[in-house]
């Protein structure tokens, strides 16, 4: 704790890099928001994607994009297409290619992305308002030096932390990476903030005990006190969680990688913000009310 204006210095830094980006190029939406076709091609041999993309653009599919997936798989992405249309671009490919596999097909309209997009919403808030409730009951008996509530806010300031950082960098990333956001991003969104609500409650609880144990000790010592006893703890189990997401990121294959790299991204935002944020909030808070009172 007698370090924690630097950890708060430093994520302001991480939160200001996000907001600039939010504000400048904002998130890139995948076909689950925006509505679009998502089709999964196989060839018999490896093919250049690039090359992939001037024969779609040469068949009238010029907003086509192209992405490979290992040797010899790719993956386009279009505006919505109905029956049709889609056999015209499975044509022109098998014209050119030869014998083609088709993997996956999945077309969403503009209506249903709008449906995801509120509904992506609404589940934020809804778990949000869960967790405040959760806090401020499990909390009810604490009171002095500090009150219930006081925890509850300290909780939820570090999940906006979290979330902030989790969506500022996939901001940067869809910018210079071209990585979009889709309904699994929305789940990897609610599963740090369920991961990272738990880490912090883990750190609360402790202080809360050494509250009522050591009555009339700063507050201060209590809490560095109480976060050295869970801090190996929270180390491991964020580790193991990390392992094997790196796995994953690595070896998971594409289909899976954005939402892999989110909820790694937001574990350690997680597990950072519980130990380095959410506490010394109670502190600086403590310390202002105690210098307004005197």
């Amino acid at each position: 704790m007698r370090y924690y204006k630097f950890w708060f210095v430093f994520s302001v830094l991480l939160l200001l890099a996000g907001v600039v980006s939010l504000a400048l190029y904002g998130l890139k939406p995948g076909i689950d928001f925006r509505g679009g076709t998502l089709t999964q091609i196989s060839f018999e041999q490896a093919q250049d994607p690039a090359q992939i993309g001037e024969v779609l653009k040469s068949s009238g599919f010029a907003e086509a994009s192209v992405q490979p997936l290992g040797d010899k798989s790719i993956l386009i992405r279009t505006q919505p297409q109905d029956l049709q249309i889609h056999k015209n671009l499975l044509k022109a490919l098998s014209d050119k290619y030869g014998q083609i596999k088709e993997d996956q097909y999945t077309s969403i309209g503009p209506v249903i992305g709008k449906e995801l997009r509120s509904g992506a919403f609404v589940q934020l808030i809804l778990v949000s308002l869960g967790i405040i409730l959760y806090i401020a009951y499990a909390f009810r008996k604490v009171s002095k030096p500090v009150s219930s509530w006081r925890f509850g806010i300290a909780a939820i300031v570090a999940l906006i932390h979290d979330l902030f950082i989790l969506v500022g960098a996939f901001s940067l990333l869809g910018h210079f990476w071209g990585v979009e956001i889709d309904s699994l991003f929305v789940t990897a969104v609610l599963t740090v903030l369920g991961f990272s609500v738990h880490d912090t409650i883990v750190v609360f609880d402790r202080i809360r005990e050494n509250l009522r144990l050591r009555v009339g000790q700063n507050l201060s010592e209590i809490i560095n006190n109480s976060i050295n006893q869970t801090l190996i703890r929270s180390i491991n189990t964020s580790l193991t969680v990390i392992f094997v997401l790196t796995a994953l990121l690595l070896f998971g294959g594409e289909s899976i990688h954005n939402f892999v790299l989110a909820l790694l991204i937001g574990i350690v935002a997680g597990t950072y913000s519980s130990i380095f944020i959410a506490s010394p909030i109670l502190i600086v808070w403590h310390n202002w009310e105690v210098r307004r009172r005197s």
